[in-house]
């Protein structure tokens, strides 16, 4: 009875060694290859990671700029309609003793001041949301990949010697070129966009500052 037990405790460890050298992460580690090919993509994952956490803090740091255009837009405007209105309230009985107020006559000249601090500011949200644009589509490729990477990376784990590298491989690629041909196919053709709306908010606060500066300066 001693023997067999022992027998039976010897081939019990020996069955557990021979299932622990059949762990996935067993097998991969004495295969160069597939062992290479993890690193890779382990590596691969965590600088796609870093350019993750990059361009979010870009897009914070860029709507933070439109913000400030935004404030600094509406503090410009309402600053330039608080000078004219004094200057011109100030003045108001001179001009009257003239016959036709000379700031009426100059009036131009603050409204084209007015317009074109307003085409620059209308340039520049622009050009600031049509970056934040594409760094959101770009930080939206970098987590597709991510994902990507993080489920073959996760099947090479399970499977160990079972994965197929030139199957998986393949199948990762086609995944990519799958995702860019649907991403593209995606992209139609708006009739409104936030960029459009915030133009012509501008455009329309603009105008507006306009026909104040001309009923400040005139009337």
């Amino acid at each position: 009875m001693a023997d067999e037990s022992s027998s039976l405790i010897v081939n019990n460890s020996s069955s557990a060694i021979m299932e622990s050298k059949q762990h996935p992460l067993h097998q991969i580690a004495e295969t160069p290859s597939h062992k290479l090919l993890l690193k890779q993509w382990l590596k691969e994952e965590e600088l796609i990671l870093n350019r993750i956490a990059f361009k979010e803090t870009q897009i914070d740091s860029i709507r933070k700029e439109i913000t400030q255009l935004y404030c600094f837009f509406f503090l410009f405007h309402s600053t330039a309609l608080l000078l004219l209105f004094s200057t011109s309230s100030s003045s108001s009985s001179v001009a009257a003793a003239a016959g036709e107020g000379k700031f009426c006559r100059r009036s131009w000249i603050p409204s084209l001041c007015s317009l074109l601090f307003s085409l620059g500011m209308i340039w520049a949200v622009r050009y600031k949301m049509d970056v934040e644009a594409h760094t959101e589509k770009l930080l939206e490729r970098e987590k597709e990949d991510w994902k990507l990477l993080g489920k073959c990376s996760g099947e090479l784990k399970k499977k160990g010697l079972e994965f197929d590298l030139l199957k998986e491989v393949d199948a990762l690629r086609r995944a990519k070129s799958l995702r860019v041909e649907s991403s593209s196919g995606k992209a139609g053709v708006r009739k409104w966009s936030a960029l459009d709306f915030a133009t012509l908010f501008f455009f329309t606060v603009s105008c507006s500052v306009l026909a104040l500066t001309r009923v400040i300066l005139c009337y």
